[in-house]
């Protein structure tokens, strides 16, 4: 959802000041940049940290931290009027309309997220807030587990200010997107702009401070706003991690390893693109299973560690267990398939994922009645299936039954049935498990909006 368009649930956008003044809680890297871009936009900016020396090094105009043009920036801003430091947060949140929060967040013992310095931020914000008559918008910019600004920050704020987060102050959560060294440049040309907010009115407050560098703002719930950072994150380690087991991988073939990438990284339709990026079931058909095996069988016999590579299948496994156990929880004998192939618009069978489950299934005394549009009794079932012999000897049992699980329809496949699971998302689908009560099993993301799904629904991975 982007800045032109009215985010749901929120009344259209009303003009409000573009200059809101800001307080950064947090001096390190992303607050330090933050403010001395903000004041290049031409807000009033005033710096908070618990360090006297980046209060000292700020306040002077001088960059903490080595990063192209933000010694220039803050320089600028402190001539102009527009940069400050202090460690007072009380004074500093109470003379502002806006706080941006970046301070850290270390790992725990646990491995999981320290939330101290969060937690004493918000009760700094909420001793100000308490004294504030105007409303206040807090802007959380740290990398942390979704449920964590309204499950932590925000109760924190409301015991210390007695105010309510949505109505005496709005609540955001706004990632950022900076690269280290090129921060700059990505704070005034962002890949994206994405803001989860409490309210209208904070989402817009917010939106206009953004205004100037990114037209095409994405507003969102703060939850998944939260979670976005994390997944960016971990995408670019995956990518990191994929590309140097490719290069671990060629080197012994003497196989030019950038060339390699070179060439695959220009195909924007499938590789670079949204197209397999969207959770769903696991994996299948002729190639990419039988591929993953290759590739991964050729890294043993080279000597290469490839866990990453070799891990796809274990994790597809899992993905295919996770369908087959919420079967199960339904406690159904008789269980009602709609798709076969491992895609709608194909009969391909080979290494279909479903087949796994329809298997498990019928070893365990359970009913199973199929239906897909492309596959018929006419279907060279068992052809298809004795081409996964080596790779999935326990489908060879099935193909014999498969015909026999067909129904002449998708309705009749349904009736009767104890559960339901859904593989291929097409309208005739969408339209007979509208209405059904039993347990429907979605692994394909039937229906795109959550509000449209039946109660009956359960979905895999939403």
């Amino acid at each position: 959802m982007h800045y032109n368009a009215v985010p749901h649930g929120f009344a259209p956008f009303t003009v409000v000041e573009p200059r809101a003044a800001v307080s950064v809680i947090g001096l390190g890297y992303v607050g330090a940049v933050s403010t001395g871009c903000l004041a290049s936009l031409g807000h009033r900016v005033i710096g908070v940290d618990v360090d006297p020396v980046k209060i000292a090094q700020i306040g002077a105009g001088h960059a903490p931290l080595h990063e192209a043009g933000l010694e220039e920036l803050l320089t600028q801003g402190v001539a102009d009027g527009l940069v400050s430091a202090t460690d007072d947060i009380v004074a500093a949140v109470a003379d502002t309309d806006v706080t941006f929060v970046s301070v850290g967040t270390p790992t725990a013992p646990d491995g999981g997220c320290d939330m101290r310095h969060i937690v004493s931020a918000a009760r700094g914000i909420g001793k100000a807030l308490a004294i504030k008559d105007s409303y206040h918008v807090v802007v959380m910019r740290c990398s942390i587990p979704p449920g964590t600004t309204l499950g932590v920050m925000v109760p924190e704020i409301e015991a210390a200010s007695g105010k309510v987060a949505g109505r005496d102050f709005g609540i955001c959560f706004n990632p950022e997107f900076l690269r280290e060294g090129v921060a700059i440049a990505d704070f005034h040309a962002p890949p994206k702009t994405v803001i989860g907010a409490s309210d209208e009115r904070a989402a817009n407050i917010v939106a206009r401070i953004y205004e100037k560098v990114d037209p095409k703002i994405i507003l969102t719930t703060i939850e998944v706003a939260e979670m976005v950072k994390y997944v960016d994150n971990v995408w670019h380690a995956t990518k990191v991690t994929f590309a140097n087991e490719i290069g671990r991988l060629c080197k012994p073939l003497e196989v030019d390893s950038h060339e390699v990438m070179n060439i695959f990284v220009q195909d924007t339709k499938l590789n670079l693109s949204p197209y397999y990026l969207k959770p769903g079931f696991a994996f299948g058909g002729s190639c990419l299973p039988k591929e993953v095996r290759a590739v991964t069988h050729l890294a043993e016999e080279l000597g290469v560690s490839v866990p990453l590579i070799g891990s796809l299948t274990q994790s597809n496994r899992t993905q295919v267990q996770t369908a087959l156990d919420m079967v199960r929880a339904t406690g159904a004998r008789k269980v009602a398939v709609l798709g076969l192939a491992f895609k709608p618009g194909t009969d391909d069978l080979r290494e279909s994922p479903i087949l796994d489950v329809i298997a498990a299934l019928a070893d365990e005394g359970v009913e199973v009645v199929a239906h897909d549009a492309a596959v018929t009794p006419e279907t060279r079932i068992e052809a298809q299936l004795a081409y996964v012999e080596h790779a999935a000897p326990g489908l060879k049992r099935l193909a014999p039954k498969l015909a026999g699980m067909l129904a002449a329809n998708a309705e009749a496949a349904v009736a009767g049935a104890d559960a339901v699971i859904v593989t291929h998302a097409s309208d005739l689908y969408r339209k007979v498990v509208a209405p059904l009560a039993q347990p429907v099993i979605d692994v394909v993301r039937l229906f795109k909006a959550r509000a449209e799904q039946p109660a009956a629904l359960c979905g895999i991975g939403w």
